[in-house]
Parts: C-alpha cells; sequence; structure tokens
C-alpha cells in the first residue's frame, strides 16, 4: 500500500491541543519517515539488517535529544515535540524510534541531567548529530525488572575506576561509540559512567536470531578488568534515582512512540476493507470488520489523550514516574492488540512484507517487555495507589 495515501486518525481533533511547532516537527519527521524509512524498511527487517545510514538523517533532523537546550547542539524543544517525533518514527518502526529514543533519552538526558559541564560539552554536540551513537547499560543477564540487585561493580583504584560486570539486551551495543554503564562502588551505591570504545577488556558481541526489533542492534556490554577514567564518572547520579529517571523519559517517549505503530496499523487496514470485495461489497461493509475498526480508533483516541495530558505535565515538571508507568503500560498493550486485530482485517495478506502489521506487532512484543515489563507497570501503578509495596 502506498505511503502517500497514509491519513493520520485524529478523531477528538487533538491537532487543536497542538502549538506550530509541534506540527512543525511532527511535519518533519512524517516527511522523512515516508522517504527514509517506509522504502527500506521491511527488507532491513527480512534480513535482520540495522539501516545505519539512517543515523545521521536523524541527527540531521533533530530527533537526538530534541528537548535538550540549543546550547549543546540540539533543538530545544519541548516534551510534546519530543513525544510527537517518538510518534512518527515509531510509525515507521519501533526499531528506528528505539534508536532514537535510547540516543535521547538513556545517554543524552543522563549526561544532560547527572554529568559535568565538560562533560555536556565533550558528548552532547557529537551525540546529537549522530556522530557519536550511545548505549544504555542497566539490564544485566540475571537481573532486569530488579536493577537494585545488579553485580557490575567499581572499585576506585585512584587515578580510575576498575569495571567489571556485563549488561544484556543493550540497543545499540554494537555499534556504539560510548555507553551509559550502572554499576555499583564499593559501598553499595549505584552510579553512572560513561564508558567509551575501545577500552582494554570491553566488548559488545551482538544478539542474533532475534523475532522481533530485527532491524535494531541489541548486544551485551561486557567488561573484564576495564580501566575507566575518574572524569567519565556521571557526578551527580547517586543510587538507582540516577537510571530510573533516565528510564522515566524513555518510557515517556514510548507512551508517544507506539501510537504511531497503531495509527499506522490502523490506517492500513481501514483502507484495505474499503478495497477488499468480499460477497460483492467491500468488507468494511460488514459488521464485525466495523466493530474491530471502531474499537481501534477509541483506543487510539484514549491513547492520544492520555499522551498529550502527560506531555503537558512533563512540560511543567510534574509528571510523577507512575503516571509515566500508566502511559507506556496502557498504550504498548492498546498498540500490540491494534496490530494483531488488523492483521486478521488482512487475512492472509495481513502476514506480509507488503504490510506493516506482522511487523509492527513482533516489535510490539518486545516493547511490552523492554523499559519495564506489562506487570511491573501494574504493579508501579498499584504501590502507588495503594502505598503498598508488592515488589518484596
Amino acid at each position: 500500500m502506498a505511503t502517500i495515501k497514509y491519513k493520520s486518525p485524529d478523531y477528538y481533533q487533538v491537532d487543536e491541543l497542538f502549538n506550530n511547532e509541534h506540527k512543525i516537527a511532527r511535519g518533519a519527521v512524517r516527511d522523512w519517515v515516508n522517504k527514509s524509512v517506509i522504502p527500506i524498511i521491511d527488507e532491513a527487517n527480512q534480513k535482520h539488517e540495522f539501516p545505519r545510514h539512517l543515523v545521521k538523517e536523524l541527527g540531521e533532523l533533530g530527533a537526538f535529544g530534541p528537548y535538550i537546550p540549543e546550547k549543546y547542539g540540539c533543538p530545544g524543544m519541548d516534551q510534546i515535540s519530543y513525544g510527537l517525533i517518538m510518534q512518527e518514527l515509531e510509525r515507521g518502526d519501533s526499531a528506528v524510534r528505539s534508536m532514537a529514543s535510547v540516543q535521547s533519552s538513556l545517554v543524552m538526558y543522563p549526561i544532560f541531567k547527572f554529568g559535568s559541564e565538560e562533560q555536556r560539552m565533550k558528548y552532547l554536540p557529537k551525540l546529537a548529530t549522530g556522530e557519536y551513537i550511545g548505549a544504555f547499560g542497566l539490564t544485566e543477564p540475571n537481573h532486569g525488572s530488579d536493577p537494585g540487585s545488579m553485580i557490575t561493580r567499581i572499585v576506585d583504584k585512584g587515578d580510575h575506576y576498575l569495571l567489571n560486570g556485563a549488561k544484556m539486551w543493550i540497543t545499540n551495543s554494537p555499534i556504539a561509540d560510548i555507553s551509559i554503564v550502572w554499576a555499583k562502588d564499593e559501598e553499595g551505591i549505584v552510579r553512572g559512567l560513561i564508558v567509551e570504545k575501545g577500552l582494554d577488556g570491553f566488548t559488545a558481541p551482538e544478539t542474533k536470531g532475534k523475532w522481533s526489533l530485527r532491524a535494531s542492534l541489541t548486544g551485551e556490554l561486557v567488561f573484564d578488568n576495564v580501566k575507566v577514567p575518574k572524569e567519565n564518572l556521571l557526578p551527580n547520579a547517586k543510587g538507582l534515582r540516577g537510571p530510573l529517571t533516565c528510564l522515566s523519559s524513555a518510557r515517556y517517549g514510548i507512551a508517544w512512540g507506539v501510537i504511531g505503530a497503531a495509527m499506522d496499523c490502523y490506517d492500513t487496514a481501514l483502507q484495505y476493507s474499503k478495497e477488499r470485495m468480499q460477497f460483492n461489497k467491500p468488507i468494511a461493509g460488514f459488521q464485525l470488520t466495523q466493530k474491530k475498526l471502531a474499537e481501534m480508533l477509541t483506543e487510539i483516541t484514549k491513547a492520544q489523550l492520555l499522551a498529550w495530558r502527560l506531555g503537558t505535565l512533563r512540560n511543567d515538571d510534574r509528571a510523577t514516574p507512575a503516571q509515566i508507568s500508566m502511559a507506556k503500560r496502557n498504550n504498548v498493550e492498546m498498540a500490540l492488540k491494534i496490530a494483531r486485530d488488523s492483521r486478521q482485517i488482512l487475512g492472509a495478506m495481513g502476514i506480509t512484507g507488503d504490510y506493516p502489521m506482522m511487523r509492527h506487532m513482533m516489535n510490539l512484543e518486545s516493547v511490552i517487555t523492554y523499559e519495564g515489563t506489562h506487570d511491573i507497570h501494574l504493579l508501579i501503578t498499584g504501590y502507588d495507589i495503594t502505598e503498598i509495596n508488592a515488589f518484596n
């Protein structure tokens, strides 16, 4: 189905809530996705290849660190613009949004939030253009939902830190120039470090054979007595608050991003149902098809309003981590269900690469797990409303 036919669903005139900056940012990314992502993404996904040439284009587009001040080579936009950029990127593919999301919220944001001014000036401009690619190391082989139990350690050796441990399921790791790595110091306090590619004892093997996010590079970060310069410690990050604050920013971007995947699936199913003839009329004229389409549009509309309100709260620095968890959990589940239901409308055609549903569906199986699983986000909300901790 030709990309030019895409029409973004807006049943409640949500566009009226966006200012000109929001619409310009969204329009620029939408046009870029149509031109640079849609024509190549199925082949990249089928071949399990990351289209690396898109990185520099994303930098030119301003998709890296869009809410970070212009002083550091970034656009200096607000949180709603960031959300809309993530929405349009994920309409193209979750792998593209994941790359931009990690670069922005899990690499650039911690340097901006917790780094020194010297670190900001050294790294942020290069990350903004895509000259540098970043990764975020928190999850370990045996510690995912419980990051406080991490075993990666740093030891103070006077003129450097000695880093040992391993991180797993790391987006961008095989090609990352720098990695934000979280490890416990000798007092058991979680600290963040900027670990540059090429240090002795640091390897980043790729994870092969994925059925999901196939156009994304995923791998490990392995540290065997790696000497990290003292100046690479993030001075203002102590404890789990550091990485969890970064995850809140990334989860916020996901809550917007998956709306784009849902929109792409819904719009494709709507157009197909109007063109596909069975029993002498378009399948859009059958009750069960209309039920599916009506429910899809309802859920997309609810997700749009949830994300918009969350964006206004983040612009005022009032959004809580629990509110972000609710939006991430709800919107990802919504998008995954729409991908499945829209695939059914297309029947057998829905499993081919000619249409995006199966690819989105496979990708969203990862998105519903990473950055906090669906069930963990339920418990975050449960704790927030009951004040009783179900994790212990």
